[in-house]
């Protein structure tokens, strides 16, 4: 419960690639081709997303000019799914196969804008990926026998709400109009 006149706790937001139903369907029978072994945790079907950058946690009077400031430009890309990797810590993800231009474009612009509003920005290399499942095992996942094929005209500001859970904040689109109407909350 919030003292009366104290500021909402901040929120944890980040940047993604967030698919229709079409893809993330597809996402899932990809997640779905492999035994996983018990305890494994397979990211829910509607949680299938590519970060473009971490966030973290954001004052709640800032979302409205953190949303605003993130309608960067960006043409639609297709992106093609199939490579499998296991990582460190069991994480089971899923990779394209080449990183377009305009994804490495559109992830660098995002970066400008973070830096702009003085917001974290990752230092690490940009791998982009899906991660499929956690506490994976020791063996990489299989990978679709044909490249999932993703139509990407645009990402979302998204909330983690914590327990898996997330909320689209604000939808951007590829072309002239950057940016849907006003947040959806």
């Amino acid at each position: 419960m919030r003292v009366s006149g104290a500021p909402p706790p901040p929120q944890r937001l980040f940047i993604a690639l967030w698919p229709g139903p079409r893809v993330r369907q597809a996402l899932a029978a990809c997640r779905d081709l492999s035994r996983w072994p018990a305890g494994a945790s397979l990211t829910a079907v509607e949680n299938l997303h590519l970060t473009l950058h971490f966030i973290g946690p954001v004052p709640a009077d800032r979302i409205d000019e953190v949303a605003a400031a993130l309608q960067v430009p960006m043409q639609a890309f297709e992106l093609r799914l199939q490579a499998t990797e296991l990582w460190h810590g069991g994480i089971a993800v899923l990779l394209p196969s080449a990183v377009p231009d305009r994804l490495q474009q559109l992830q660098a612009d995002l970066a400008e804008a973070l830096r702009l509003l003085a917001l974290p920005v990752e230092v690490r290399a940009f791998r982009p990926h899906v991660t499929l499942a956690r506490r994976a095992g020791r063996q990489p996942p299989l990978a679709p026998a044909v490249p999932l094929r993703w139509r990407v005209a645009g990402y979302a500001l998204v909330q983690s709400l914590g327990g898996g859970r997330y909320r689209v904040l604000r939808r951007y689109r590829a072309g002239p109009a950057a940016a849907s109407g006003g947040a959806k909350r």
